[in-house]
């Protein structure tokens, strides 16, 4: 029984000991991020559009109906009463309506179905950034992880160095002022490893925020990953692109399409209007004392014009309104594109600096922990001072430390570049994703 509860309980275990990966907390974030949730809703909204603009091209049928209570008082012109009818008058009507010619309601289609396409535009936006704010806040808290680790570290090299020197002074072999200044680097790291693990705390929470629960463990960066630079490797490239394809470009061409199509809406207020009207009905009315009740029903069906000839000069002013709303927009675009061929410029170098940053630190990695061997070595046989080997050794970690931001920084640049162009999806989460290893928790 104890062999068979432990084989049940082996794959749970295995499970708990690796950590959640980008994909995983991206796809948390898809279903509790509160801001993708309101664009998701929003986009739905905005796809009502077309069936509001196709409305004003469909016949529309109404039904009306009245009930009146009657009291009369007839007479002749000299005062005697003729008679007095009580009665209740009713009656109902069903009215058919199908626009022939109403050139704003065509326009207001096409406007429709530019809503459309800039609500799905704006889900698109929102979409890259959960991609890019999840990407963030997790990289976020494995660069905290790795500045705790490395203080934590270079915490734990201070105490043996500490150690060394208080040792080194009760045997004469060194003075007071090795164990002095050990025990001041040994204080700030103790202030430095509180303010990394505070800092630890806030960039989890903020994670948090985006996936609605804890985060737990997350998985690293693989220790052999490598960083590609970005295909084509041609800046110019990549401008062109983002002027034309942004997402951002895209709203704001929506934007001023649907501005342009304004114009003629409010245009086409000066031009007639022409119906197809159909009316059945039945009323009942009082006709004459010798008569009585007179039931009544009708149908017809005829065509209906509409002239505008002056609304006080409100269409033209609308006109005007819409003209000038044009311009704005046209120039919104303008702004637009180049604020876009900036991102995908910053992008860009951010990828390329970082890579370049990427390798140096890298060497300097290496630089550093020979060059902390060497006077480790040169402490030990006297040539060098103990403040030498606590330089070399926090050196060696803030190496650590900036490569491996280097290294997230990079990355994030690599999905902004993807963003900068409008083609950021699950994919490149993808991509990013098989550079980590779950199976390193941080």
């Amino acid at each position: 029984m104890k062999t068979l509860a432990w084989l049940l309980l082996t794959p749970l275990l295995a499970t708990s000991a690796h950590a959640a990966d980008l994909m995983q907390i991206y796809r948390d974030a898809q279903d509790n991020d509160a801001a993708f949730a309101a664009a998701r809703y929003t986009a739905e909204a905005g796809r009502e559009k077309l069936p509001q603009g196709r409305a004003g091209l469909l016949p529309s049928l109404s039904l009306s109906g009245n009930t009146v209570w009657n009291e009369n008082d007839i007479s002749f012109h000299n005062g005697n009463p003729l008679a007095k009818p009580r009665f209740n008058g009713n009656g109902y009507q069903l009215t058919l309506s199908q626009p022939l010619f109403r050139w704003q309601n065509w326009i207001a289609y096409d406007q429709s179905k530019l809503q459309v396409a800039q609500a799905e535009a704006n889900l698109a936006q929102a979409r890259q950034d959960l991609i890019l704010r999840t990407a963030q806040a997790y990289f976020d808290v494995l660069n905290a992880g790795e500045n705790l680790t490395a203080v934590r570290a270079n915490k734990a090299a201070i105490v043996q160095q500490l150690e060394l020197a208080k040792k080194s002074f009760e045997v004469g072999t060194a003075t007071i002022t090795d164990t002095h200044e050990a025990q001041a680097r040994f204080d700030l790291a103790v202030a430095q490893e509180i303010a990394a693990e505070s800092d630890l705390e806030v960039k989890r929470r903020a994670l948090q925020a985006i996936i609605a629960k804890e985060p737990g463990a997350l998985a690293g960066l693989r220790r052999n990953a490598e960083l590609t630079p970005p295909q084509p490797n041609d800046m110019n490239a990549w401008v062109g692109t983002a002027e034309r394809d942004s997402i951002n470009v895209q709203i704001a061409q929506a934007n001023a399409d649907l501005a342009a199509r304004e114009v003629d809406r409010q245009r086409a207020g000066h031009y007639p209007t022409l119906d197809l009207v159909a009316n059945y009905g039945e009323s009942k009315t009082f006709a004459s004392t010798a008569l009585g009740m007179l039931d009544t029903q009708y149908q017809n069906v005829g065509l209906q014009i509409n002239v505008p000839l002056f609304q006080g000069g409100s269409v033209a002013s609308r006109e005007r309104e819409a003209s000038a709303n044009r311009a704005a927009a046209a120039s919104t675009l303008e702004n637009v594109r180049r604020n876009a061929a900036l991102s995908a410029r910053q992008s860009y170098l951010g990828v390329a600096n970082g890579l370049a940053q990427v390798r140096a630190l890298k060497a300097a990695l290496v630089s550093s922990q020979s060059a902390l061997e060497s006077n480790k070595l040169g402490y030990e046989v006297g040539v060098r001072i103990n403040i030498d080997v606590l330089n070399a050794d926090n050196q060696v970690y803030v190496t650590r430390r900036d490569l491996a931001k280097a290294t997230f920084d990079t990355l994030l640049a690599q999905l902004r570049l993807k963003a900068a162009i409008g083609a950021l999806g699950e994919e490149d989460v993808a991509q990013i994703n098989a550079l980590l290893d779950p199976s390193t928790p941080q």
